[in-house]
């Protein structure tokens, strides 16, 4: 009995593993949805460049204010960040009060999934603009 319980147990965690890896999954696909928001400042992908916002290939992980080409504010250039995701958390919440001083005039989004979907879309992408 003890080890039909514990074979049942482990299909229980194989198959939340499975959803795990899925809502991950989704949640790229709805963070390219919200961040049509973000598109108006910034491209990302294959070919993107700097625009009014620097491009965000590659975004994840960099130290803030390095992407070359773009003009950053010194607030930005002086704060020190990386972009991980407890970072680019608060900064995609409210980028003024995360670095009050940014050129960015971007409100932030409300919602904290659409923050984690954006983030996770964001993570998609190496410096030349592929997917990993």
């Amino acid at each position: 009995m003890k080890a039909i319980k514990s074979y049942a147990a482990g299909v229980v965690f194989l198959a939340a593993i499975g959803q795990v890896n899925a809502v991950s999954a989704q949640d790229a696909t709805a963070g390219e949805q919200t961040f049509v928001k973000c598109r108006i400042c910034h491209q990302i992908g294959p070919g993107a460049q700097n625009s009014v916002g620097p491009d965000l290939n590659g975004v994840v992980g960099r130290k803030a204010a390095t992407q070359p080409g773009f003009d950053y504010s010194d607030a930005l250039k002086t704060s020190g960040l990386t972009w991980d995701q407890p970072t680019l958390e608060k900064w995609l919440k409210a980028p003024s009060a995360l670095v009050p001083g940014t050129k960015m005039t971007f409100a932030g989004l409300t919602n904290d999934r659409q923050i984690a979907n954006v983030i996770a879309y964001l993570s998609q992408f190496k410096v030349d603009g592929s997917k990993k």
